[in-house]
């Protein structure tokens, strides 16, 4: 039987569950044992997929076509573990569900409530779809206290007494502020938040404090007194230089022993922490460094772009290097400062989007990129700006745009129709945007002898998809003929997936998105390929 791990957060938000959780994952995995990861989402939305990134920052896409929280990013980028549609859930999705349910007559005309039909449903989740794990770590979103997750914590309580409090533990991360005015280490929001969670029937079984200094032993014995854990159990995580220190972190403080010893289990092999040693020296001692714009409409939020940002970092340590993002807000670029932005910059990066706002200034910097041979990485929205660039100035189609801004008898983009999907036909839409997308993983076969093609040395790979527009395959051999290559095609050569420019030290756009795939321990190998040519046009 799986053992069940819940992980809540106290205080205030953003304090790092889902990478406590992510780390915790791969020291019992390192440790022999198989482990899932799970994110119970508070919100109203039925996923994240129609919400501004300014409100909730990246939607991480699963393989089999899931828009889900970013956390389940950090989960796949520290653990491997690949996660599914089956491992996120929202209040909307489970009420949704329900309502199905009960339209259905699925009650027997018994009055629906939270207790016990929606609490119900979220227990269905937690435990569906769970086979051979030893350890499922489910993180609970928001904050203790919050009304939107109360029903998800009376869920939690009465799951851990269904099936026995010794298959489950309770990890409740909390902050432990330093006030510099009096010096101090004050552990009176931990007893609040703990007070508040112990409220509602739930005792914590280990507390992970979170601090910009290290807690002093007298501070830690007053949480455990006052929190009725034990000293061992007081787990303190100091703010870290580089996220890849998080599992070293843990690991140190014996978070994984002790909760081996909760369950009275021991340890199959010895951790191996020697990768993530050798990435934090690299990541925080290499002097090599290059300088990489990121022009898009949501840089001022760094978690809107989360999972590029890591794959950047991951293309960085392929290379012994470090990489300086330089965040430019793609709305605010004008043509005639395109030159005192970029160039300075070993590399340009148009990362994908929504919208036609912000596009003109990514046009002009994707203009800036192809004539200066600087190296240049189109993701997703950006190879669709790279496309209409391109029709405008070598083309000279004037007009060029995308039918996402409004008809035009010049779409050299459009929204597509249909698709095919695991052998069936997809419909497209534009007028229900939840989950109407291309989404998750699918075939693309590359070009012989193409930039492309040596890069990921196959002929077919798999990748990522969100976006309901595409480059019109009609144009392709005007494209070709002046020095664009569709070196990336669906399986039935309809769609366009990946493009390239003749006579380019390094240009080429993707209509998926790589940086879901990348890994620390394992870099994506377009990523690799985009800095190390960075750092080659940087010695220029």
């Amino acid at each position: 039987m799986a053992r069940y791990i819940f992980v809540t957060g106290g205080v205030v938000s953003s304090l790092g569950k889902g990478l406590s959780s992510a780390s915790l994952a791969y020291l019992l995995q390192s440790r022999g044992y198989k482990v899932r990861l799970r994110k119970l989402d508070p919100y109203l939305n039925v996923d994240p997929g129609t919400m501004s990134p300014f409100q909730h920052g990246e939607v991480y896409v699963t393989d089999d076509g899931a828009e889900t929280d970013l956390d389940l990013g950090h989960y796949e980028r520290f653990s491997g573990i690949l996660a599914k549609k089956s491992d996120n859930i929202t209040t909307g999705k489970i009420y949704s569900d329900v309502l199905k349910r009960e339209r259905e007559g699925k009650y027997l005309g018994k009055t629906v409530q939270v207790i016990p039909h929606i609490t119900n449903r979220i227990q269905e989740f937690i435990k569906n779809d769970v086979s051979k794990e030893d350890f499922v770590i489910c993180e609970i979103g928001g904050t203790v206290g919050d009304i939107e997750s109360l029903p998800f914590l009376e869920s939690i309580r009465q799951f851990s007494n269904t099936i026995g409090r010794k298959n489950t533990l309770f990890i409740h991360l909390t902050l432990v502020p330093y006030m510099r005015a009096s010096d101090e280490i004050k552990t009176k929001p931990t007893q609040h938040s703990v007070k508040e969670l112990r409220s509602i029937g739930i005792q914590p079984d280990i507390i992970i404090c979170r601090s910009e200094r290290s807690i002093p032993l007298d501070q830690r014995k007053k949480i455990s007194l006052f929190c009725n854990v034990s000293i061992e159990d007081v787990i303190e995580t100091v703010d870290v230089k580089t996220i890849y220190e998080a599992p070293i972190s843990f690991n140190k403080e014996k978070l994984d022993l002790r909760v081996l010893e909760y369950f009275k289990i021991k340890s199959k092999k010895k951790v191996n922490l020697l990768p993530w040693k050798k990435i934090t020296k690299l990541v925080l001692t290499s002097r090599n460094k290059v300088d990489i714009a990121i022009i898009g409409k949501y840089v001022e939020l760094k978690d809107a772009y989360k999972s590029l940002d890591e794959a950047l970092t991951h293309g960085g340590i392929a290379n012994n290097c470090k990489v300086n993002l330089i965040r430019i807000e793609s709305d605010k670029l004008k043509a005639s400062q395109i030159k005192y932005y970029l160039s300075s910059v070993s590399g340009i990066l148009i990362p994908g989007g929504f919208g036609k706002r912000g596009t003109e200034g990514k046009i002009a910097a994707i203009n800036f990129a192809r004539k200066n041979n600087i190296p240049f990485l189109g993701i997703c929205f950006g190879m669709q700006m790279a496309v209409i660039e391109f029709a405008r100035n070598k083309l000279k189609i004037k007009n060029a745009t995308s039918s996402e801004f409004g008809s035009s008898k010049a779409s050299v983009v459009g929204l597509m129709n249909e698709w095919i999907k695991d052998g069936k036909l997809i419909k497209g839409t534009n007028k229900n945007l939840g989950g109407t997308m291309r989404l998750g993983s699918y075939e693309a076969r590359l070009k012989k002898d193409t930039l492309i093609s040596n890069i990921y040395k196959v002929q077919k790979i798999n990748e990522r998809h969100r976006h309901r527009y595409e480059v019109n395959i009609n144009f392709r051999k005007e494209f070709e003929k002046k020095g664009m290559i569709f070196s990336g095609l669906s399986p039935d050569n309809k769609l366009p997936e990946i493009i390239e420019l003749k006579g380019h030290p390094w240009f080429i756009g993707v209509q998926f998105h790589p940086e879901f795939k990348s890994r620390p321990l394992s870099p994506h190998p377009l990523f690799s390929s985009f800095i190390k040519a960075a750092k080659i046009n940087q010695k220029k």
